[in-house]
């Protein structure tokens, strides 16, 4: 299968006359255009860009189906819409809840992910966060990292890929360290930590913050002195990567403006953190874990209107953002959503236009629409 006639997005720049072939899933080959080796099947892009698929590392739900059902028919839902926006591999991402209830969702994952090519894994968001950070997570849930529990996590490491945990707890430099050992991504967030603790976590093996600037602490007084909080930390740390919803409203312009300047192109993830609320209409109830919620002017909120609840957004919305409203290039958008999440969360066959890497694509018109979006090669999604 050859894709011809498109331009080719990559992270420093973006490329004409060059055509991508595809053998087994994979991308065998990038040559220069010529119709000399076209054996196989052509598909003609006409000229929109083609792109690597996105990748989402923080997506709990859309179309009124929420992770925490822990089954294939949530999970597919929930898949293939976000396919529409471009995204071919995503984290299914839990709410704070019981560990069991988590567990349930790690082994609904483990058994799908055969069937459900987009789930690259589970990001478990809570119950190991801060009270006073709380945002729209049940806090009747949120515990401490006890032993017991990580264990628990741990014995589903084939599947856990993230771990978002708030550092300043007891024991949770010991669960940082521990979850590091077992292969799995820890980003701080939900959490009130002061620098050091921040720094404690980092010299332990955390490498990312769960949406920056959302339910975490900031630069604050200490007696008489001001000392930094986490977002501070990760901004001036050139190893962290920022989780970024850029949906226009959990961030506004001049804050996301700000993160780009201090992290660079390759220092931003971009993530929907869309809940059951994305793809419904305007006014629309939902639930997320035992919360009531509404989506209202476009973002999800808590029924009673205390707080955000997650995005209604797709990953193409944020790209359009960040160009809009941060004048980021195209190029350094899409690496925001494609290459960056890649490397945070190690998916070494997805997220770049190489030769050897999964044949996941999205392509996109000039207005930046999603066309259509293909996994290993195959159609997943066709406006």
């Amino acid at each position: 299968m050859i894709f011809t006639n498109a331009r080719l997005i990559f992270p420093d720049g973006i490329r004409d006359a060059l055509d991508v072939v595809v053998e087994h899933g994979k991308i065998a080959a990038i040559p220069e255009r010529s119709l000399a080796h076209r054996k196989h099947e052509v598909i003609d892009l006409n000229g929109n860009y083609l792109a690597p698929g996105f990748i989402d590392v923080h997506v709990h739900g859309a179309l009124d189906r929420d992770t925490m059902e822990a089954s294939a028919e949530a999970f597919r839902a929930v898949c293939d819409f976000h396919a529409s926006g471009g995204t071919t591999s995503l984290l299914l991402t839990t709410a704070t809840a019981p560990v069991d209830a988590i567990i349930k969702v790690l082994e609904a994952v483990r058994d799908c992910r055969p069937m459900i090519s987009a789930i690259a894994g589970v990001h478990v968001e809570g119950p190991f966060i801060s009270k006073a950070k709380a945002g729209a997570q049940c806090t009747e849930f949120i515990q401490d990292p006890s032993p017991a529990a990580v264990r628990q996590l741990l014995e589903h490491a084939d599947v856990l890929k993230r771990v978002t945990i708030a550092p300043e707890l007891p024991e949770a430099l010991e669960a940082i360290e521990a979850f590091r050992a077992g292969g799995i991504s820890v980003s701080c967030g939900h959490s009130d930590a002061w620098d050091e603790d921040a720094r404690a976590a980092f010299d332990r093996g955390m490498r990312s913050v769960t949406h920056t600037f959302n339910c975490m602490s900031s630069a604050r007084p200490r007696g008489i002195y001001r000392v930094a909080g986490l977002l501070e930390f990760a901004l001036s740390e050139s190893d962290i990567s920022c989780e970024l919803i850029a949906d226009g409203h959990h961030v506004s312009p001049t804050l996301m403006k700000m993160l780009y300047r201090a992290k660079g192109p390759r220092g931003i993830c971009l993530v929907t953190d869309a809940t059951a609320g994305a793809g419904l209409p305007e006014g629309s109830p939902f639930a997320l874990f035992g919360k009531n919620c509404i989506v209202e002017n476009g973002v999800c909120i808590l029924a009673d209107r205390s707080a955000l609840a997650g995005s209604a957004a797709r990953m193409i919305d944020l790209i359009r953002m960040m160009l809009h409203e941060v004048s980021v290039p195209l190029n350094e958008a899409i690496a925001m959503a494609t290459e960056n999440p890649a490397r945070a969360i190690g998916l070494e066959t997805k997220g770049r236009l190489i030769v050897g890497a999964d044949a996941d694509f999205v392509v996109l018109s000039p207005r930046l629409d999603v066309v259509q979006t293909f996994g290993g090669g195959e159609l997943l999604w066709s406006h």
